[in-house]
């Protein structure tokens, strides 16, 4: 994590993603009303990147468990350098600028762990995740249920990711909990599939990785071999 500005909103920033972590103690109140936060905190913390939604969010999940904050905003902006996916700005909400500063310092951690299993290539990418446990940001993002085990798989160019979602369901025992596509809601038309699952952990792992094993073939047929640029973590 980077620590190489002086301003005092400035919490830190990570290459991966290009990923920017960033506090207010005591925001505005014509500001607070404009942004039209589910709740009102005074103290804000801010993760914005121009690449990796799904990685941020599950790495802000993480920060919520370990912090005394929630997730008040979670937008995805259609982004990524060019890429066919997202890029995204995530705000915490705490009482306390110290919690939210801490909230925004663990998810700058956690992302380098939660890009493990991105792999791209010149054609796209796919792109997995998985947690034993969803916590908050999850819900708020994906509708998922707080405590269970979820799992994300994205493919792209969006063809790639429907035949991994079929994959994925008849793979396991899993409960599909949403499905996002192009123009079917979900994406910032994005040139992405997207499948949200849950249930028992040992099945949203195995779904996952039966997803990503076919993802990488068909990936892999357009162009050179899927990368990720850190280690698989799934």
């Amino acid at each position: 994590m980077a620590n190489n500005c002086n301003v005092t909103e400035f919490v830190g920033s990570n290459p991966t993603g290009d990923t920017i972590g960033l506090v207010i103690a005591n925001v505005d109140q014509q500001l607070l009303d404009a942004m039209k936060l589910k709740k009102y905190y005074r103290s804000i913390g801010i993760i914005g990147a121009r690449t990796g939604a799904g990685p941020h969010i599950m790495a802000a999940d993480e920060a919520v468990k370990a912090t005394n904050t929630e997730i008040v905003s979670i937008e995805l902006p259609r982004d990524t350098k060019g890429g066919a996916g997202h890029g995204n700005l995530i705000i915490f909400g705490g009482e306390d600028v110290s919690d939210v500063r801490r909230a925004v310092e663990v998810t700058l951690g956690e992302v380098n762990r939660t890009f493990g299993d991105v792999y791209a290539n010149e054609a796209g990418h796919i792109e997995l995740q998985y947690t034993a446990r969803a916590s908050h940001a999850i819900e708020t993002a994906f509708g998922a249920e707080v405590g269970r085990a979820f799992g994300l798989i994205v493919g792209a160019p969006a063809a790639i990711g429907v035949v991994m979602a079929d994959t994925a369901v008849k793979s396991a025992t899993v409960d599909v909990v949403g499905y996002a596509s192009p123009g079917n809601g979900g994406t910032s038309h994005s040139n992405e599939v997207i499948l949200f699952i849950s249930g028992d952990s040992g099945a949203v792992r195995q779904a996952v990785v039966s997803a990503r094993e076919i993802g990488l073939q068909l990936l892999g047929s357009l162009g050179d071999t899927p990368l990720n640029g850190q280690p698989s973590y799934i």
